[in-house]
């Protein structure tokens, strides 16, 4: 829930480099994770759904552009 308000507050531009922030840190701890265990796998998992949430977002704000353009 934390989330939501934050992204919704965000500007086009702040959520596009947040996704890609969050998408190579992703990266980063996969690669970690392949040569030494992390002790907490759930930030993987956190991580995951940290971007889902952005690209919804972002997803959300497309279609709700296009919907007032066609009216």
């Amino acid at each position: 829930m934390k989330n939501k308000l934050v992204l919704k507050e965000l500007s086009d531009k702040e959520l596009q480099e947040k996704l890609e922030v969050e998408q190579m840190q992703l990266v980063k701890m996969k690669i970690n994770h392949a040569v030494s265990p992390l002790e907490n796998t759930n930030v993987l998992r956190t991580a995951r759904r940290n971007i889902a949430r952005i690209n919804t977002e972002i997803r959300m704000r497309q279609l709700s552009s296009n919907t007032s353009k066609v009216e």
